[in-house]
């Protein structure tokens, strides 16, 4: 197997308001557009799994089947067998692995699947190589990734407008590409997938319950995550322009009218038979 090479670093780190937002995640709001292709036989490989909830979903749409979930992070693997383990699921298991260099062999999966990872690996092409390498003949490589620079919000908020602009730089100076979603049908063609299937999906938070816990957590991963030390020690920002913008996220919560949008891109795609 290829050496392991991964140059990026984790910018939102796994600060408990990190983890209340992929906790949030299933496969119904997260991977809609892989449901279709899903049979109870299948074998799939969960890449960047954190804390296991659409890995959970996914072991429990393959009854007869097996789900893998590999994440760098140990320590969150915890967490993600205890999901399974709470679920009763017997068909999963979970490893540490690197999506540039995965420790599995050619044609194993059928499906290879990635949410919120590409936009945050050092060399995305390589890791579409090594998922479609993993992937059996006429299996799939699903992924989906959000784009910062597509999502957009209602009150305007010159604080949020601050927030974006942070957020891609500190991304970016981390070795990662916020806006992946746009980019993700280019880098699969680059790495010779040739049957895709590209759409987008999206997370609307609007209701009084959606603002609060969508503006709590990005409030929070602003003040005291490790993307806002990573803001700080990288001379992006200052403590008290994070909070400035912590309060702005607030500020739009509170706000009735208050409506935000993130826009993902999704690509699906057949390997060869």
């Amino acid at each position: 197997m290829p050496e392991a090479r991964e140059t990026a670093v984790y910018t939102h780190g796994h600060h408990e308001s990190v983890l209340r937002s992929h906790t949030w995640r299933t496969t119904e709001n997260s991977a809609a557009y892989l449901l279709g292709v899903l049979q109870p036989h299948m074998r799939i490989l969960d890449i960047g799994c954190g804390p296991g909830t659409i890995t959970a979903d996914l072991a429990g749409l393959v009854p007869e089947g097996h789900v893998t979930g590999v994440d760098r992070e140990p320590g969150i693997l915890q967490r993600a067998r205890a999901v399974a383990g709470e679920r009763g699921l017997t068909n999963t298991d979970f490893a540490v692995g690197d999506v540039h260099a995965l420790d599995f062999p050619d044609d194993t999966f059928c499906v290879v699947h990635a949410h919120q990872v590409l936009q945050h690996v050092g060399d995305p092409v390589r890791a579409l190589r090594e998922m479609l390498r993993v992937t059996r003949p006429g299996g799939y490589v699903a992924v989906r990734d959000s784009d910062y620079a597509a999502m957009t919000w209602y009150p305007l908020s010159p604080g949020l407008d601050r927030w974006l602009d942070l957020y891609r730089r500190v991304a970016r100076a981390n070795g990662g590409e916020p806006d992946a979603g746009r980019r993700l049908k280019s880098w699969a063609l680059a790495a010779g997938c040739t049957d895709i299937t590209a759409t987008s999906g999206t997370w609307t938070f609007s209701t009084a319950g959606e603002r609060s816990w969508w503006s709590g957590l990005w409030a929070e991963r602003t003040e005291a995550s490790a993307y806002a030390d990573r803001a700080v020690e990288g001379g992006h920002a200052t403590r008290e322009q994070l909070r400035e913008i912590a309060g702005a996220w607030r500020a739009w919560g509170e706000a009735d009218d208050g409506w935000f949008s993130v826009l993902h891109g999704e690509i699906l795609c057949r390997k060869e038979a």
